[in-house]
This record gives structure tokens, C-alpha cells and sequence, in this order.
């Protein structure tokens, strides 16, 4: 369902957007005039940066700002919205692409705008409001952010490519020629973790997608490279709020609901 307006009287809302993806569903690198939040309700879905990649769950969203480089793709189908607001008129201070937890009362008020006219007399108080709680909704971010030193790059894109890789800094070292010191101090400086975090993160990522396809618990543990599933559900819990359990159990009924197709919804042509 696509909703567009030319708002009158300095409305900041241009459209609201409601829809379904499937798994696997990509949109390319691109930008887009309108600053805009997108947000699911049953899907996953992963938006990279030049810097950064984020993983939004279902019940969290993501504010992508103006003329801000970026690609997504579904990681589990389902609902997604997005919200995009007037050039010039950013309800929020963020700079660049920040993750957020919605608010079931943010929920409820975009389902409002989505369904009433341009000219009905609630829209200025509820748009007023959705900007409001939008500006304080608390920040969420599950990001990776990719070291630049070539000793690290080098480290990061083998990690992301296969996440179960055992080794750790002593034996990293070994391969890119560097102290282990020198890889710890690195990947703090340029990443804000610690080369287990940073790791830790990326392993998660990977299990979002498998989990999505059903794979099994423990499975997914053993294929991201924790020994013990006990030690696998705490660290995905801590990322993302759910325990793997909960997140399969959550998606189930939303899986393969969109319709065939590409990326070409209505709505997400820009993001």
C-alpha cells in the first residue's frame, strides 16, 4: 500500500509506505533526495553503507538520511514500512543512517496518517506527534563497521566471509605480518570493538540468515563458530534482543508472504 501527498502548510511527511518483501529481495547502491525511516513489523532486513552495515530486526527500524549512499536486502520476508519526509524538513538531529526500536504507539500513529486524506483536520496534531516520539526514540544499532588498514580489511572480509574461522589475533598476526597488539589497537581505533566483539557481531549477522531459512539452533551455532549453543543464544541475545528461538518462532508465519517478484515494490524504488 503506497500513500503520497504534496503536503500543504509545511507538512514534513511526503509519503508512507506498507508492504510485504520476500527473502532475499535486493535493492543496489543508490541514494534519495528524502530523508526517510523504514521500519519492519515481520521482516529482517540488512542495509549496508560505505562504512557500515545494520541489521534490522523485526519491532526496529532504520533513519536513512538525504543524499546517503547505501544498499538493503531482505534477510527474512515480511511487512516493512517507510516514512519519508520532505528535503530539508529532518525531524531528527542524526547525521548519518542510525537503527532505532519502535514504539508500538509510533506503529499505530503511522497507520493513522497512512489511511486518512491530506486535508483531514487530525493529520497536523498527528504528524506533529509521529515527529515527536520519532526525535526521542531510543538508538539500536546491530552495525559492522569495516576496519580501513589493509592488516584489518584483510582480517574483516575472510571473518565475513566465513564467520566460523577459528583463529584468533595471535594467529591473524601470523597471517597479515603484524603484531597482535598492533591488530587490537587497530580494530578498536577503527571499528569502536574489541576484535572479539567486532567478530562477535559479524557471527550473528550470518546466523540471521540461516536462522531465516529454518536452519536448526544448534546448527547455525556450530556454522558460525561457537562450540557451545549455550554460549551462541547469550551473544544473540545480547545483539538483538531475541534469543534465536524467539526470532524463528516470531518469522515463521511471515516467511514467503511477499509476492513473486524482484525488488520493485512500490515505495522502495529508493531504498
Amino acid at each position: 500500500m503506497m500513500v503520497r501527498y504534496a503536503y500543504p502548510g509545511g507538512m514534513s511527511i511526503v509519503s508512507i509506505h506498507r508492504g510485504p518483501t520476500r527473502p532475499h529481495d535486493r535493492w543496489d547502491v543508490h541514494t534519495h533526495r528524502e530523508p526517510l525511516l523504514m521500519w519492519s513489523s515481520t521482516a529482517t532486513v540488512a542495509v549496508s553503507s560505505a562504512a557500515r552495515d545494520w541489521l534490522v530486526p523485526p519491532g526496529h527500524g532504520i533513519w536513512v538520511p538525504a543524499d546517503t549512499e547505501h544498499s538493503a536486502s531482505t534477510v527474512r520476508g515480511g511487512e516493512v514500512s517507510v516514512v519519508r519526509f520532505a528535503p530539508g524538513r529532518s525531524p531528527v538531529p542524526w547525521r548519518g543512517p542510525t537503527g532505532v526500536a519502535l514504539t508500538p504507539l509510533l506503529h499505530e500513529l503511522a497507520g493513522h496518517l497512512e489511511h486518512i486524506g491530506a486535508d483531514d483536520a487530525s493529520r497536523p496534531h498527528a504528524e506533529a506527534l509521529f515527529v515527536a516520539l520519532l526525535g526521542l526514540l531510543p538508538t539500536h544499532d546491530l552495525p559492522i563497521a569495516m576496519p580501513t588498514d589493509p592488516r584489518t580489511r584483510i582480517i574483516a572480509e575472510r571473518l565475513l566471509s566465513d564467520p566460523a574461522d577459528p583463529r584468533g589475533l595471535a594467529a591473524w598476526a601470523d597471517h597479515v605480518h603484524a603484531g597482535a597488539r598492533t591488530l587490537s589497537r587497530l580494530f578498536l581505533q577503527e571499528t569502536g570493538l574489541t576484535f572479539a566483539r567486532w567478530r562477535a557481531q559479524v557471527r550473528i549477522r550470518a546466523a540471521v540468515a540461516m536462522l531465516a531459512d529454518g536452519a536448526a539452533v544448534d546448527t547455525v551455532a556450530r556454522a558460525v563458530g561457537y562450540r557451545k549453543t549455550s554460549a551462541f543464544i547469550a551473544a544473540f541475545r545480547r545483539a538483538t534482543g531475541h534469543t534465536p528461538g524467539a526470532f524463528q518462532r516470531a518469522g515463521t508465519s511471515a516467511v514467503g508472504i511477499a509476492p513473486s517478484g524482484n525488488a520493485s515494490h512500490p515505495g522502495w524504488e529508493t531504498c
